[in-house]
Order: structure tokens, then C-alpha cells, then sequence
């Protein structure tokens, strides 16, 4: 499978005009991409929040995988989060924090279906986990960042970054 072209996202400050935020380049400047990305691929749990049909919030600890700009999981057909995302796509990701960097995606899920893709992401999983996940266990979802917000602790007015990614 070829290797997709991945478009790193516009880096800006969130607008947060309370906090005291400094203008991009002051402070430490923007958190780079990168360091989101390593955050990202290298936590071992994550919390993903949906939200039920009747608008109350759900939250639930899950494994993943973060590939190419994109976060995948699996999880139960059955489960709450499932049918909140059959219901409302829109979800929240926050990898476990470094104690240093916090990252929080915004996105959408869609349920993954392509066989050649699966396979990629459960080879993934697999490495990371040292675990037979298979497409048995249930649906595998990628989540498509819409916008991802990150801060590094005791840097926060001068760190505080806010990615915009490219619609597809």
C-alpha cells in the first residue's frame, strides 16, 4: 500500500484572550507538529468522547493507533461509543498527557471498511499492543482531525498552539 501524502496542519493560537496568551512567535513560539504527532503515536491509552443521542457527553478509555494524521480504534458494535458514533460522528481524542504536553483532537469518525487499510492499521495495533486484534472484535473507527489544540504545562501562554487541518 502506498504510502499517502500527509499535509501537516496550520499551526495559530487558540483563541483564549483571558489566559493572557502571547502572539505566535513570543513566548516558546507554537508547538511543533512533530511534537504532537510523537504524543499522539506514542501514548498507550487514549479517552474518546462522543456524545449520546439525548446530548449528554460519553467518555471512555480506549487503545489506538495514530497513522498518517489520523487516529484509529476499535471497539464493540454494541458499546455506547459505537452507537453515539453511528448516531453523531463528531468526537474528541486525548492521548494519555506526558506530564508535560497535552493534546486534544477534534474529529469526525467513520467506520473503516477498506480490507488493504485494516490490515495496515491492525498490524499497527498489533505491534503496539503485542496483541491479536482482528476485525472480529468489532468495527475499527479513524477519526479525521477537524482541529487539535495542544499545551505544554507550566509554558502555557507562550505555548499554547491550535492546528487547523485541511477539509478533504
Amino acid at each position: 500500500m502506498a504510502k499517502a501524502k500527509v499535509t501537516e496542519p496550520k499551526a495559530s493560537r487558540p483563541a483564549m484572550p483571558e489566559y493572557g496568551l502571547l502572539d505566535a512567535p513570543d513566548g516558546n513560539g507554537l508547538i511543533p507538529w512533530r511534537l504532537a504527532v510523537r504524543t499522539l503515536s506514542k501514548s498507550h491509552n487514549y479517552i474518546v468522547a462522543t456524545t449520546r443521542p439525548d446530548g449528554r457527553p460519553h467518555c471512555m478509555p480506549v487503545w489506538g493507533v495514530w497513522i498518517d494524521n489520523v487516529f484509529y480504534f476499535s471497539t464493540a458494535r454494541s458499546s455506547r461509543k459505537a452507537r453515539n458514533l453511528e448516531s453523531n460522528p463528531n468526537c474528541v481524542v486525548c492521548p494519555e498527557s506526558d506530564n508535560q504536553t497535552s493534546i486534544v483532537v477534534e474529529g469526525v469518525a467513520a467506520e473503516l471498511t477498506n480490507r488493504a487499510a485494516l490490515k495496515k492499521i491492525f498490524a499497527a495495533y498489533n505491534l503496539k499492543y503485542d496483541w491479536d486484534a482482528s476485525p472480529d472484535m468489532g468495527p475499527v473507527y479513524a477519526v479525521s482531525p477537524t482541529v487539535a489544540t495542544g499545551i505544554i504545562e507550566f509554558a502555557m501562554q507562550g505555548s499554547a498552539t491550535r492546528w487547523a487541518f485541511p477539509h478533504k
